[in-house]
């Protein structure tokens, strides 16, 4: 009988603290935010990204900034548009070359638009 109370009380511990730690912990967030899109966009103008890359970056929503959101929708639209992932799998580049225009004009506007935001902010 001994054994059995030394058991469930072991038990109960374990599933008690496991039970606890589970209701404690928050689920694990990820913001996409403008120098991640960046980087995503300089990658795959360089030829250095990959399909799979690319879909876990821009398949991502982000509801904390409707700008940022408006950016990876005309990404997404333009991956619909130009997108080659054949060819980025043999190594060649994931966008056809009125792609990589595209991708280059709206890098170009969203760092703009970053560097813009960065000066405000160190003004105040």
């Amino acid at each position: 009988m001994a054994i059995f109370l030394l058991i469930f009380a072991v038990c109960f511990l374990v599933i008690g603290s496991m039970v606890g730690i589970m209701m404690l912990t928050r689920t694990p967030r990820y913001r996409t935010e403008a120098h991640d899109l960046l980087s995503l966009f300089d990658k795959a103008l360089a030829g250095t990204l990959s399909d799979t890359e690319w879909h876990t970056v821009i398949g991502y929503p982000v509801r904390h900034d409707e700008f940022l959101e408006g950016v990876r929708r005309r990404a997404q639209h333009l991956m619909e548009e130009h997108g080659r992932p054949w060819q980025a799998a043999q190594g060649g580049s994931l966008f056809s070359r009125s792609g990589r225009e595209d991708l280059k004009a709206l890098r170009d506007h969203l760092a703009a638009r970053t560097a813009l935001r960065e000066a405000r902010k160190q003004e105040h």
